[in-house]
């Protein structure tokens, strides 16, 4: 670590202890909420009363302390009953159900009531009303179906005042394509969801907002020039969101008319907003947790209990803290190096998230 980050860092102190003095303070009525019998889930009550043995809402008092929980497995998260997991605190409210993956086998299921709008609201206040204008219409040519991203850039769209246009894509499919060779057919599925785009683009002006892929950004601008058919924002998302595209994105693809926001998100944590790139930053791609409602930590492959050196590389390890969702330590299909704290997101943050390297297959990413 550099001079010149370490007095960073002491500059910084007094938000940091803030930030985690804020983040200590939801782990405890988290934790309270999600083990009171009157306010819990199903699940945690009796994982406390026949695995645990001990009580979290004595023994847990700080983030920190959530190491005491062993390591969340998202095997809990395949199958049903869903209603496992609806907090009694929450019971009678109406009830989404998000996947991720399921390309394979059973997917990963969570429910949400609020969390999605309340994670796309607080996004929200990260983008500039310049290039994402008050009263703009959006598109989002992305993954329909089963996941909670098109709701949650529906919601984002109602919540900046305009409505959302959006594209029939189903990943699955793409991916189930690729894995039996059948690129061409995957070709023309891509193209078939571009054409959709292409068709709302040109048929509504009021459309300046988007949210997309990498891969689906770079096939729509073979297309068409964004700019001239009105877009001025976009957000995009992705394993293929790399620093070499960032730049090409912004340089090549875009050009200064239009704002481009990478985020890094998944169903299970929310959105992780991204830094404003600065010289320094070399087009890395560097994103901060929806802190006190979910951190992101960079951990040692071989020993997750051990954070990793600032600057260094590590598996990714996800907390979510909300009264909907409580996920303790739990490590996710990514790898990345770890960013220091900030002066706007004084906690830890990622850089250059990608698909982790210690997973023997390669993961096949489709569309993303």
């Amino acid at each position: 670590m550099s001079l010149a980050t370490y007095s960073t860092a002491s500059s910084l102190q007094p938000a940091v202890e803030a930030a985690r003095q804020k983040l200590d303070a939801n782990v405890r009525e988290i934790v309270q909420w999600h083990f009171n019998p009157t306010t819990g889930c199903p699940f945690w009550l009796e994982y406390a009363e026949k695995t645990l043995r001990w009580d979290p809402r004595k023994e847990v008092h700080s983030y920190g302390d959530l190491d005491k929980f062993p390591f969340f497995e998202d095997e809990w998260l395949r199958g049903g009953p869903m209603e496992k997991w609806v907090p009694n605190g929450l019971k009678g409210q109406p009830v989404y159900v998000f996947e991720t993956g399921g390309s394979t086998g059973v997917p990963k299921s969570r429910v949400q009531i609020n969390d999605f709008r309340v994670d796309y609201e607080l996004f929200s206040e990260t983008l500039p009303d310049e290039y994402f204008p008050k009263g703009a219409d959006w598109i989002s040519i992305g993954p329909s179906g089963p996941r909670r991203l098109r709701l949650a850039v529906e919601h984002l769209a109602q919540h900046r005042g305009g409505i959302c246009f959006g594209v029939d894509l189903d990943p699955r499919w793409v991916v189930k394509l690729m894995k039996w060779g059948d690129y061409q057919t995957a070709e023309r599925y891509k193209w078939h969801v571009i054409d959709q785009a292409l068709t709302v683009l040109r048929a509504h002006d009021n459309v300046k907002c988007l949210f997309t892929t990498p891969k689906l950004l770079e096939a729509v601008c073979e297309k068409v020039k964004l700019h001239k058919v009105g877009i001025t924002g976009i957000f995009c998302g992705g394993t293929e969101m790399t620093p070499k595209f960032h730049r090409y994105a912004v340089e090549e693809l875009l050009g200064p008319e239009i704002y481009f926001a990478p985020t890094y998100g998944n169903t299970l944590m929310g959105l992780a907003v991204h830094k404003k790139p600065a010289p320094e930053d070399n087009w890395a791609i560097i994103y901060y947790p929806p802190s006190p409602r979910a951190m992101l930590e960079v951990v040692d492959p071989d020993e997750p209990r051990r954070l990793v050196d600032y600057g260094d590389t590590g598996r990714v390890r996800l907390t979510t803290l909300t009264k909907e969702t409580f996920i303790p330590r739990f490590l996710e299909r990514d790898e990345c190096e770890r960013e220091a704290p900030c002066e706007q997101y004084p906690w830890d943050g990622v850089r250059n998230v990608r698909p982790f390297s210690g997973f023997q297959s390669t993961v096949v990413v489709g569309v993303y």
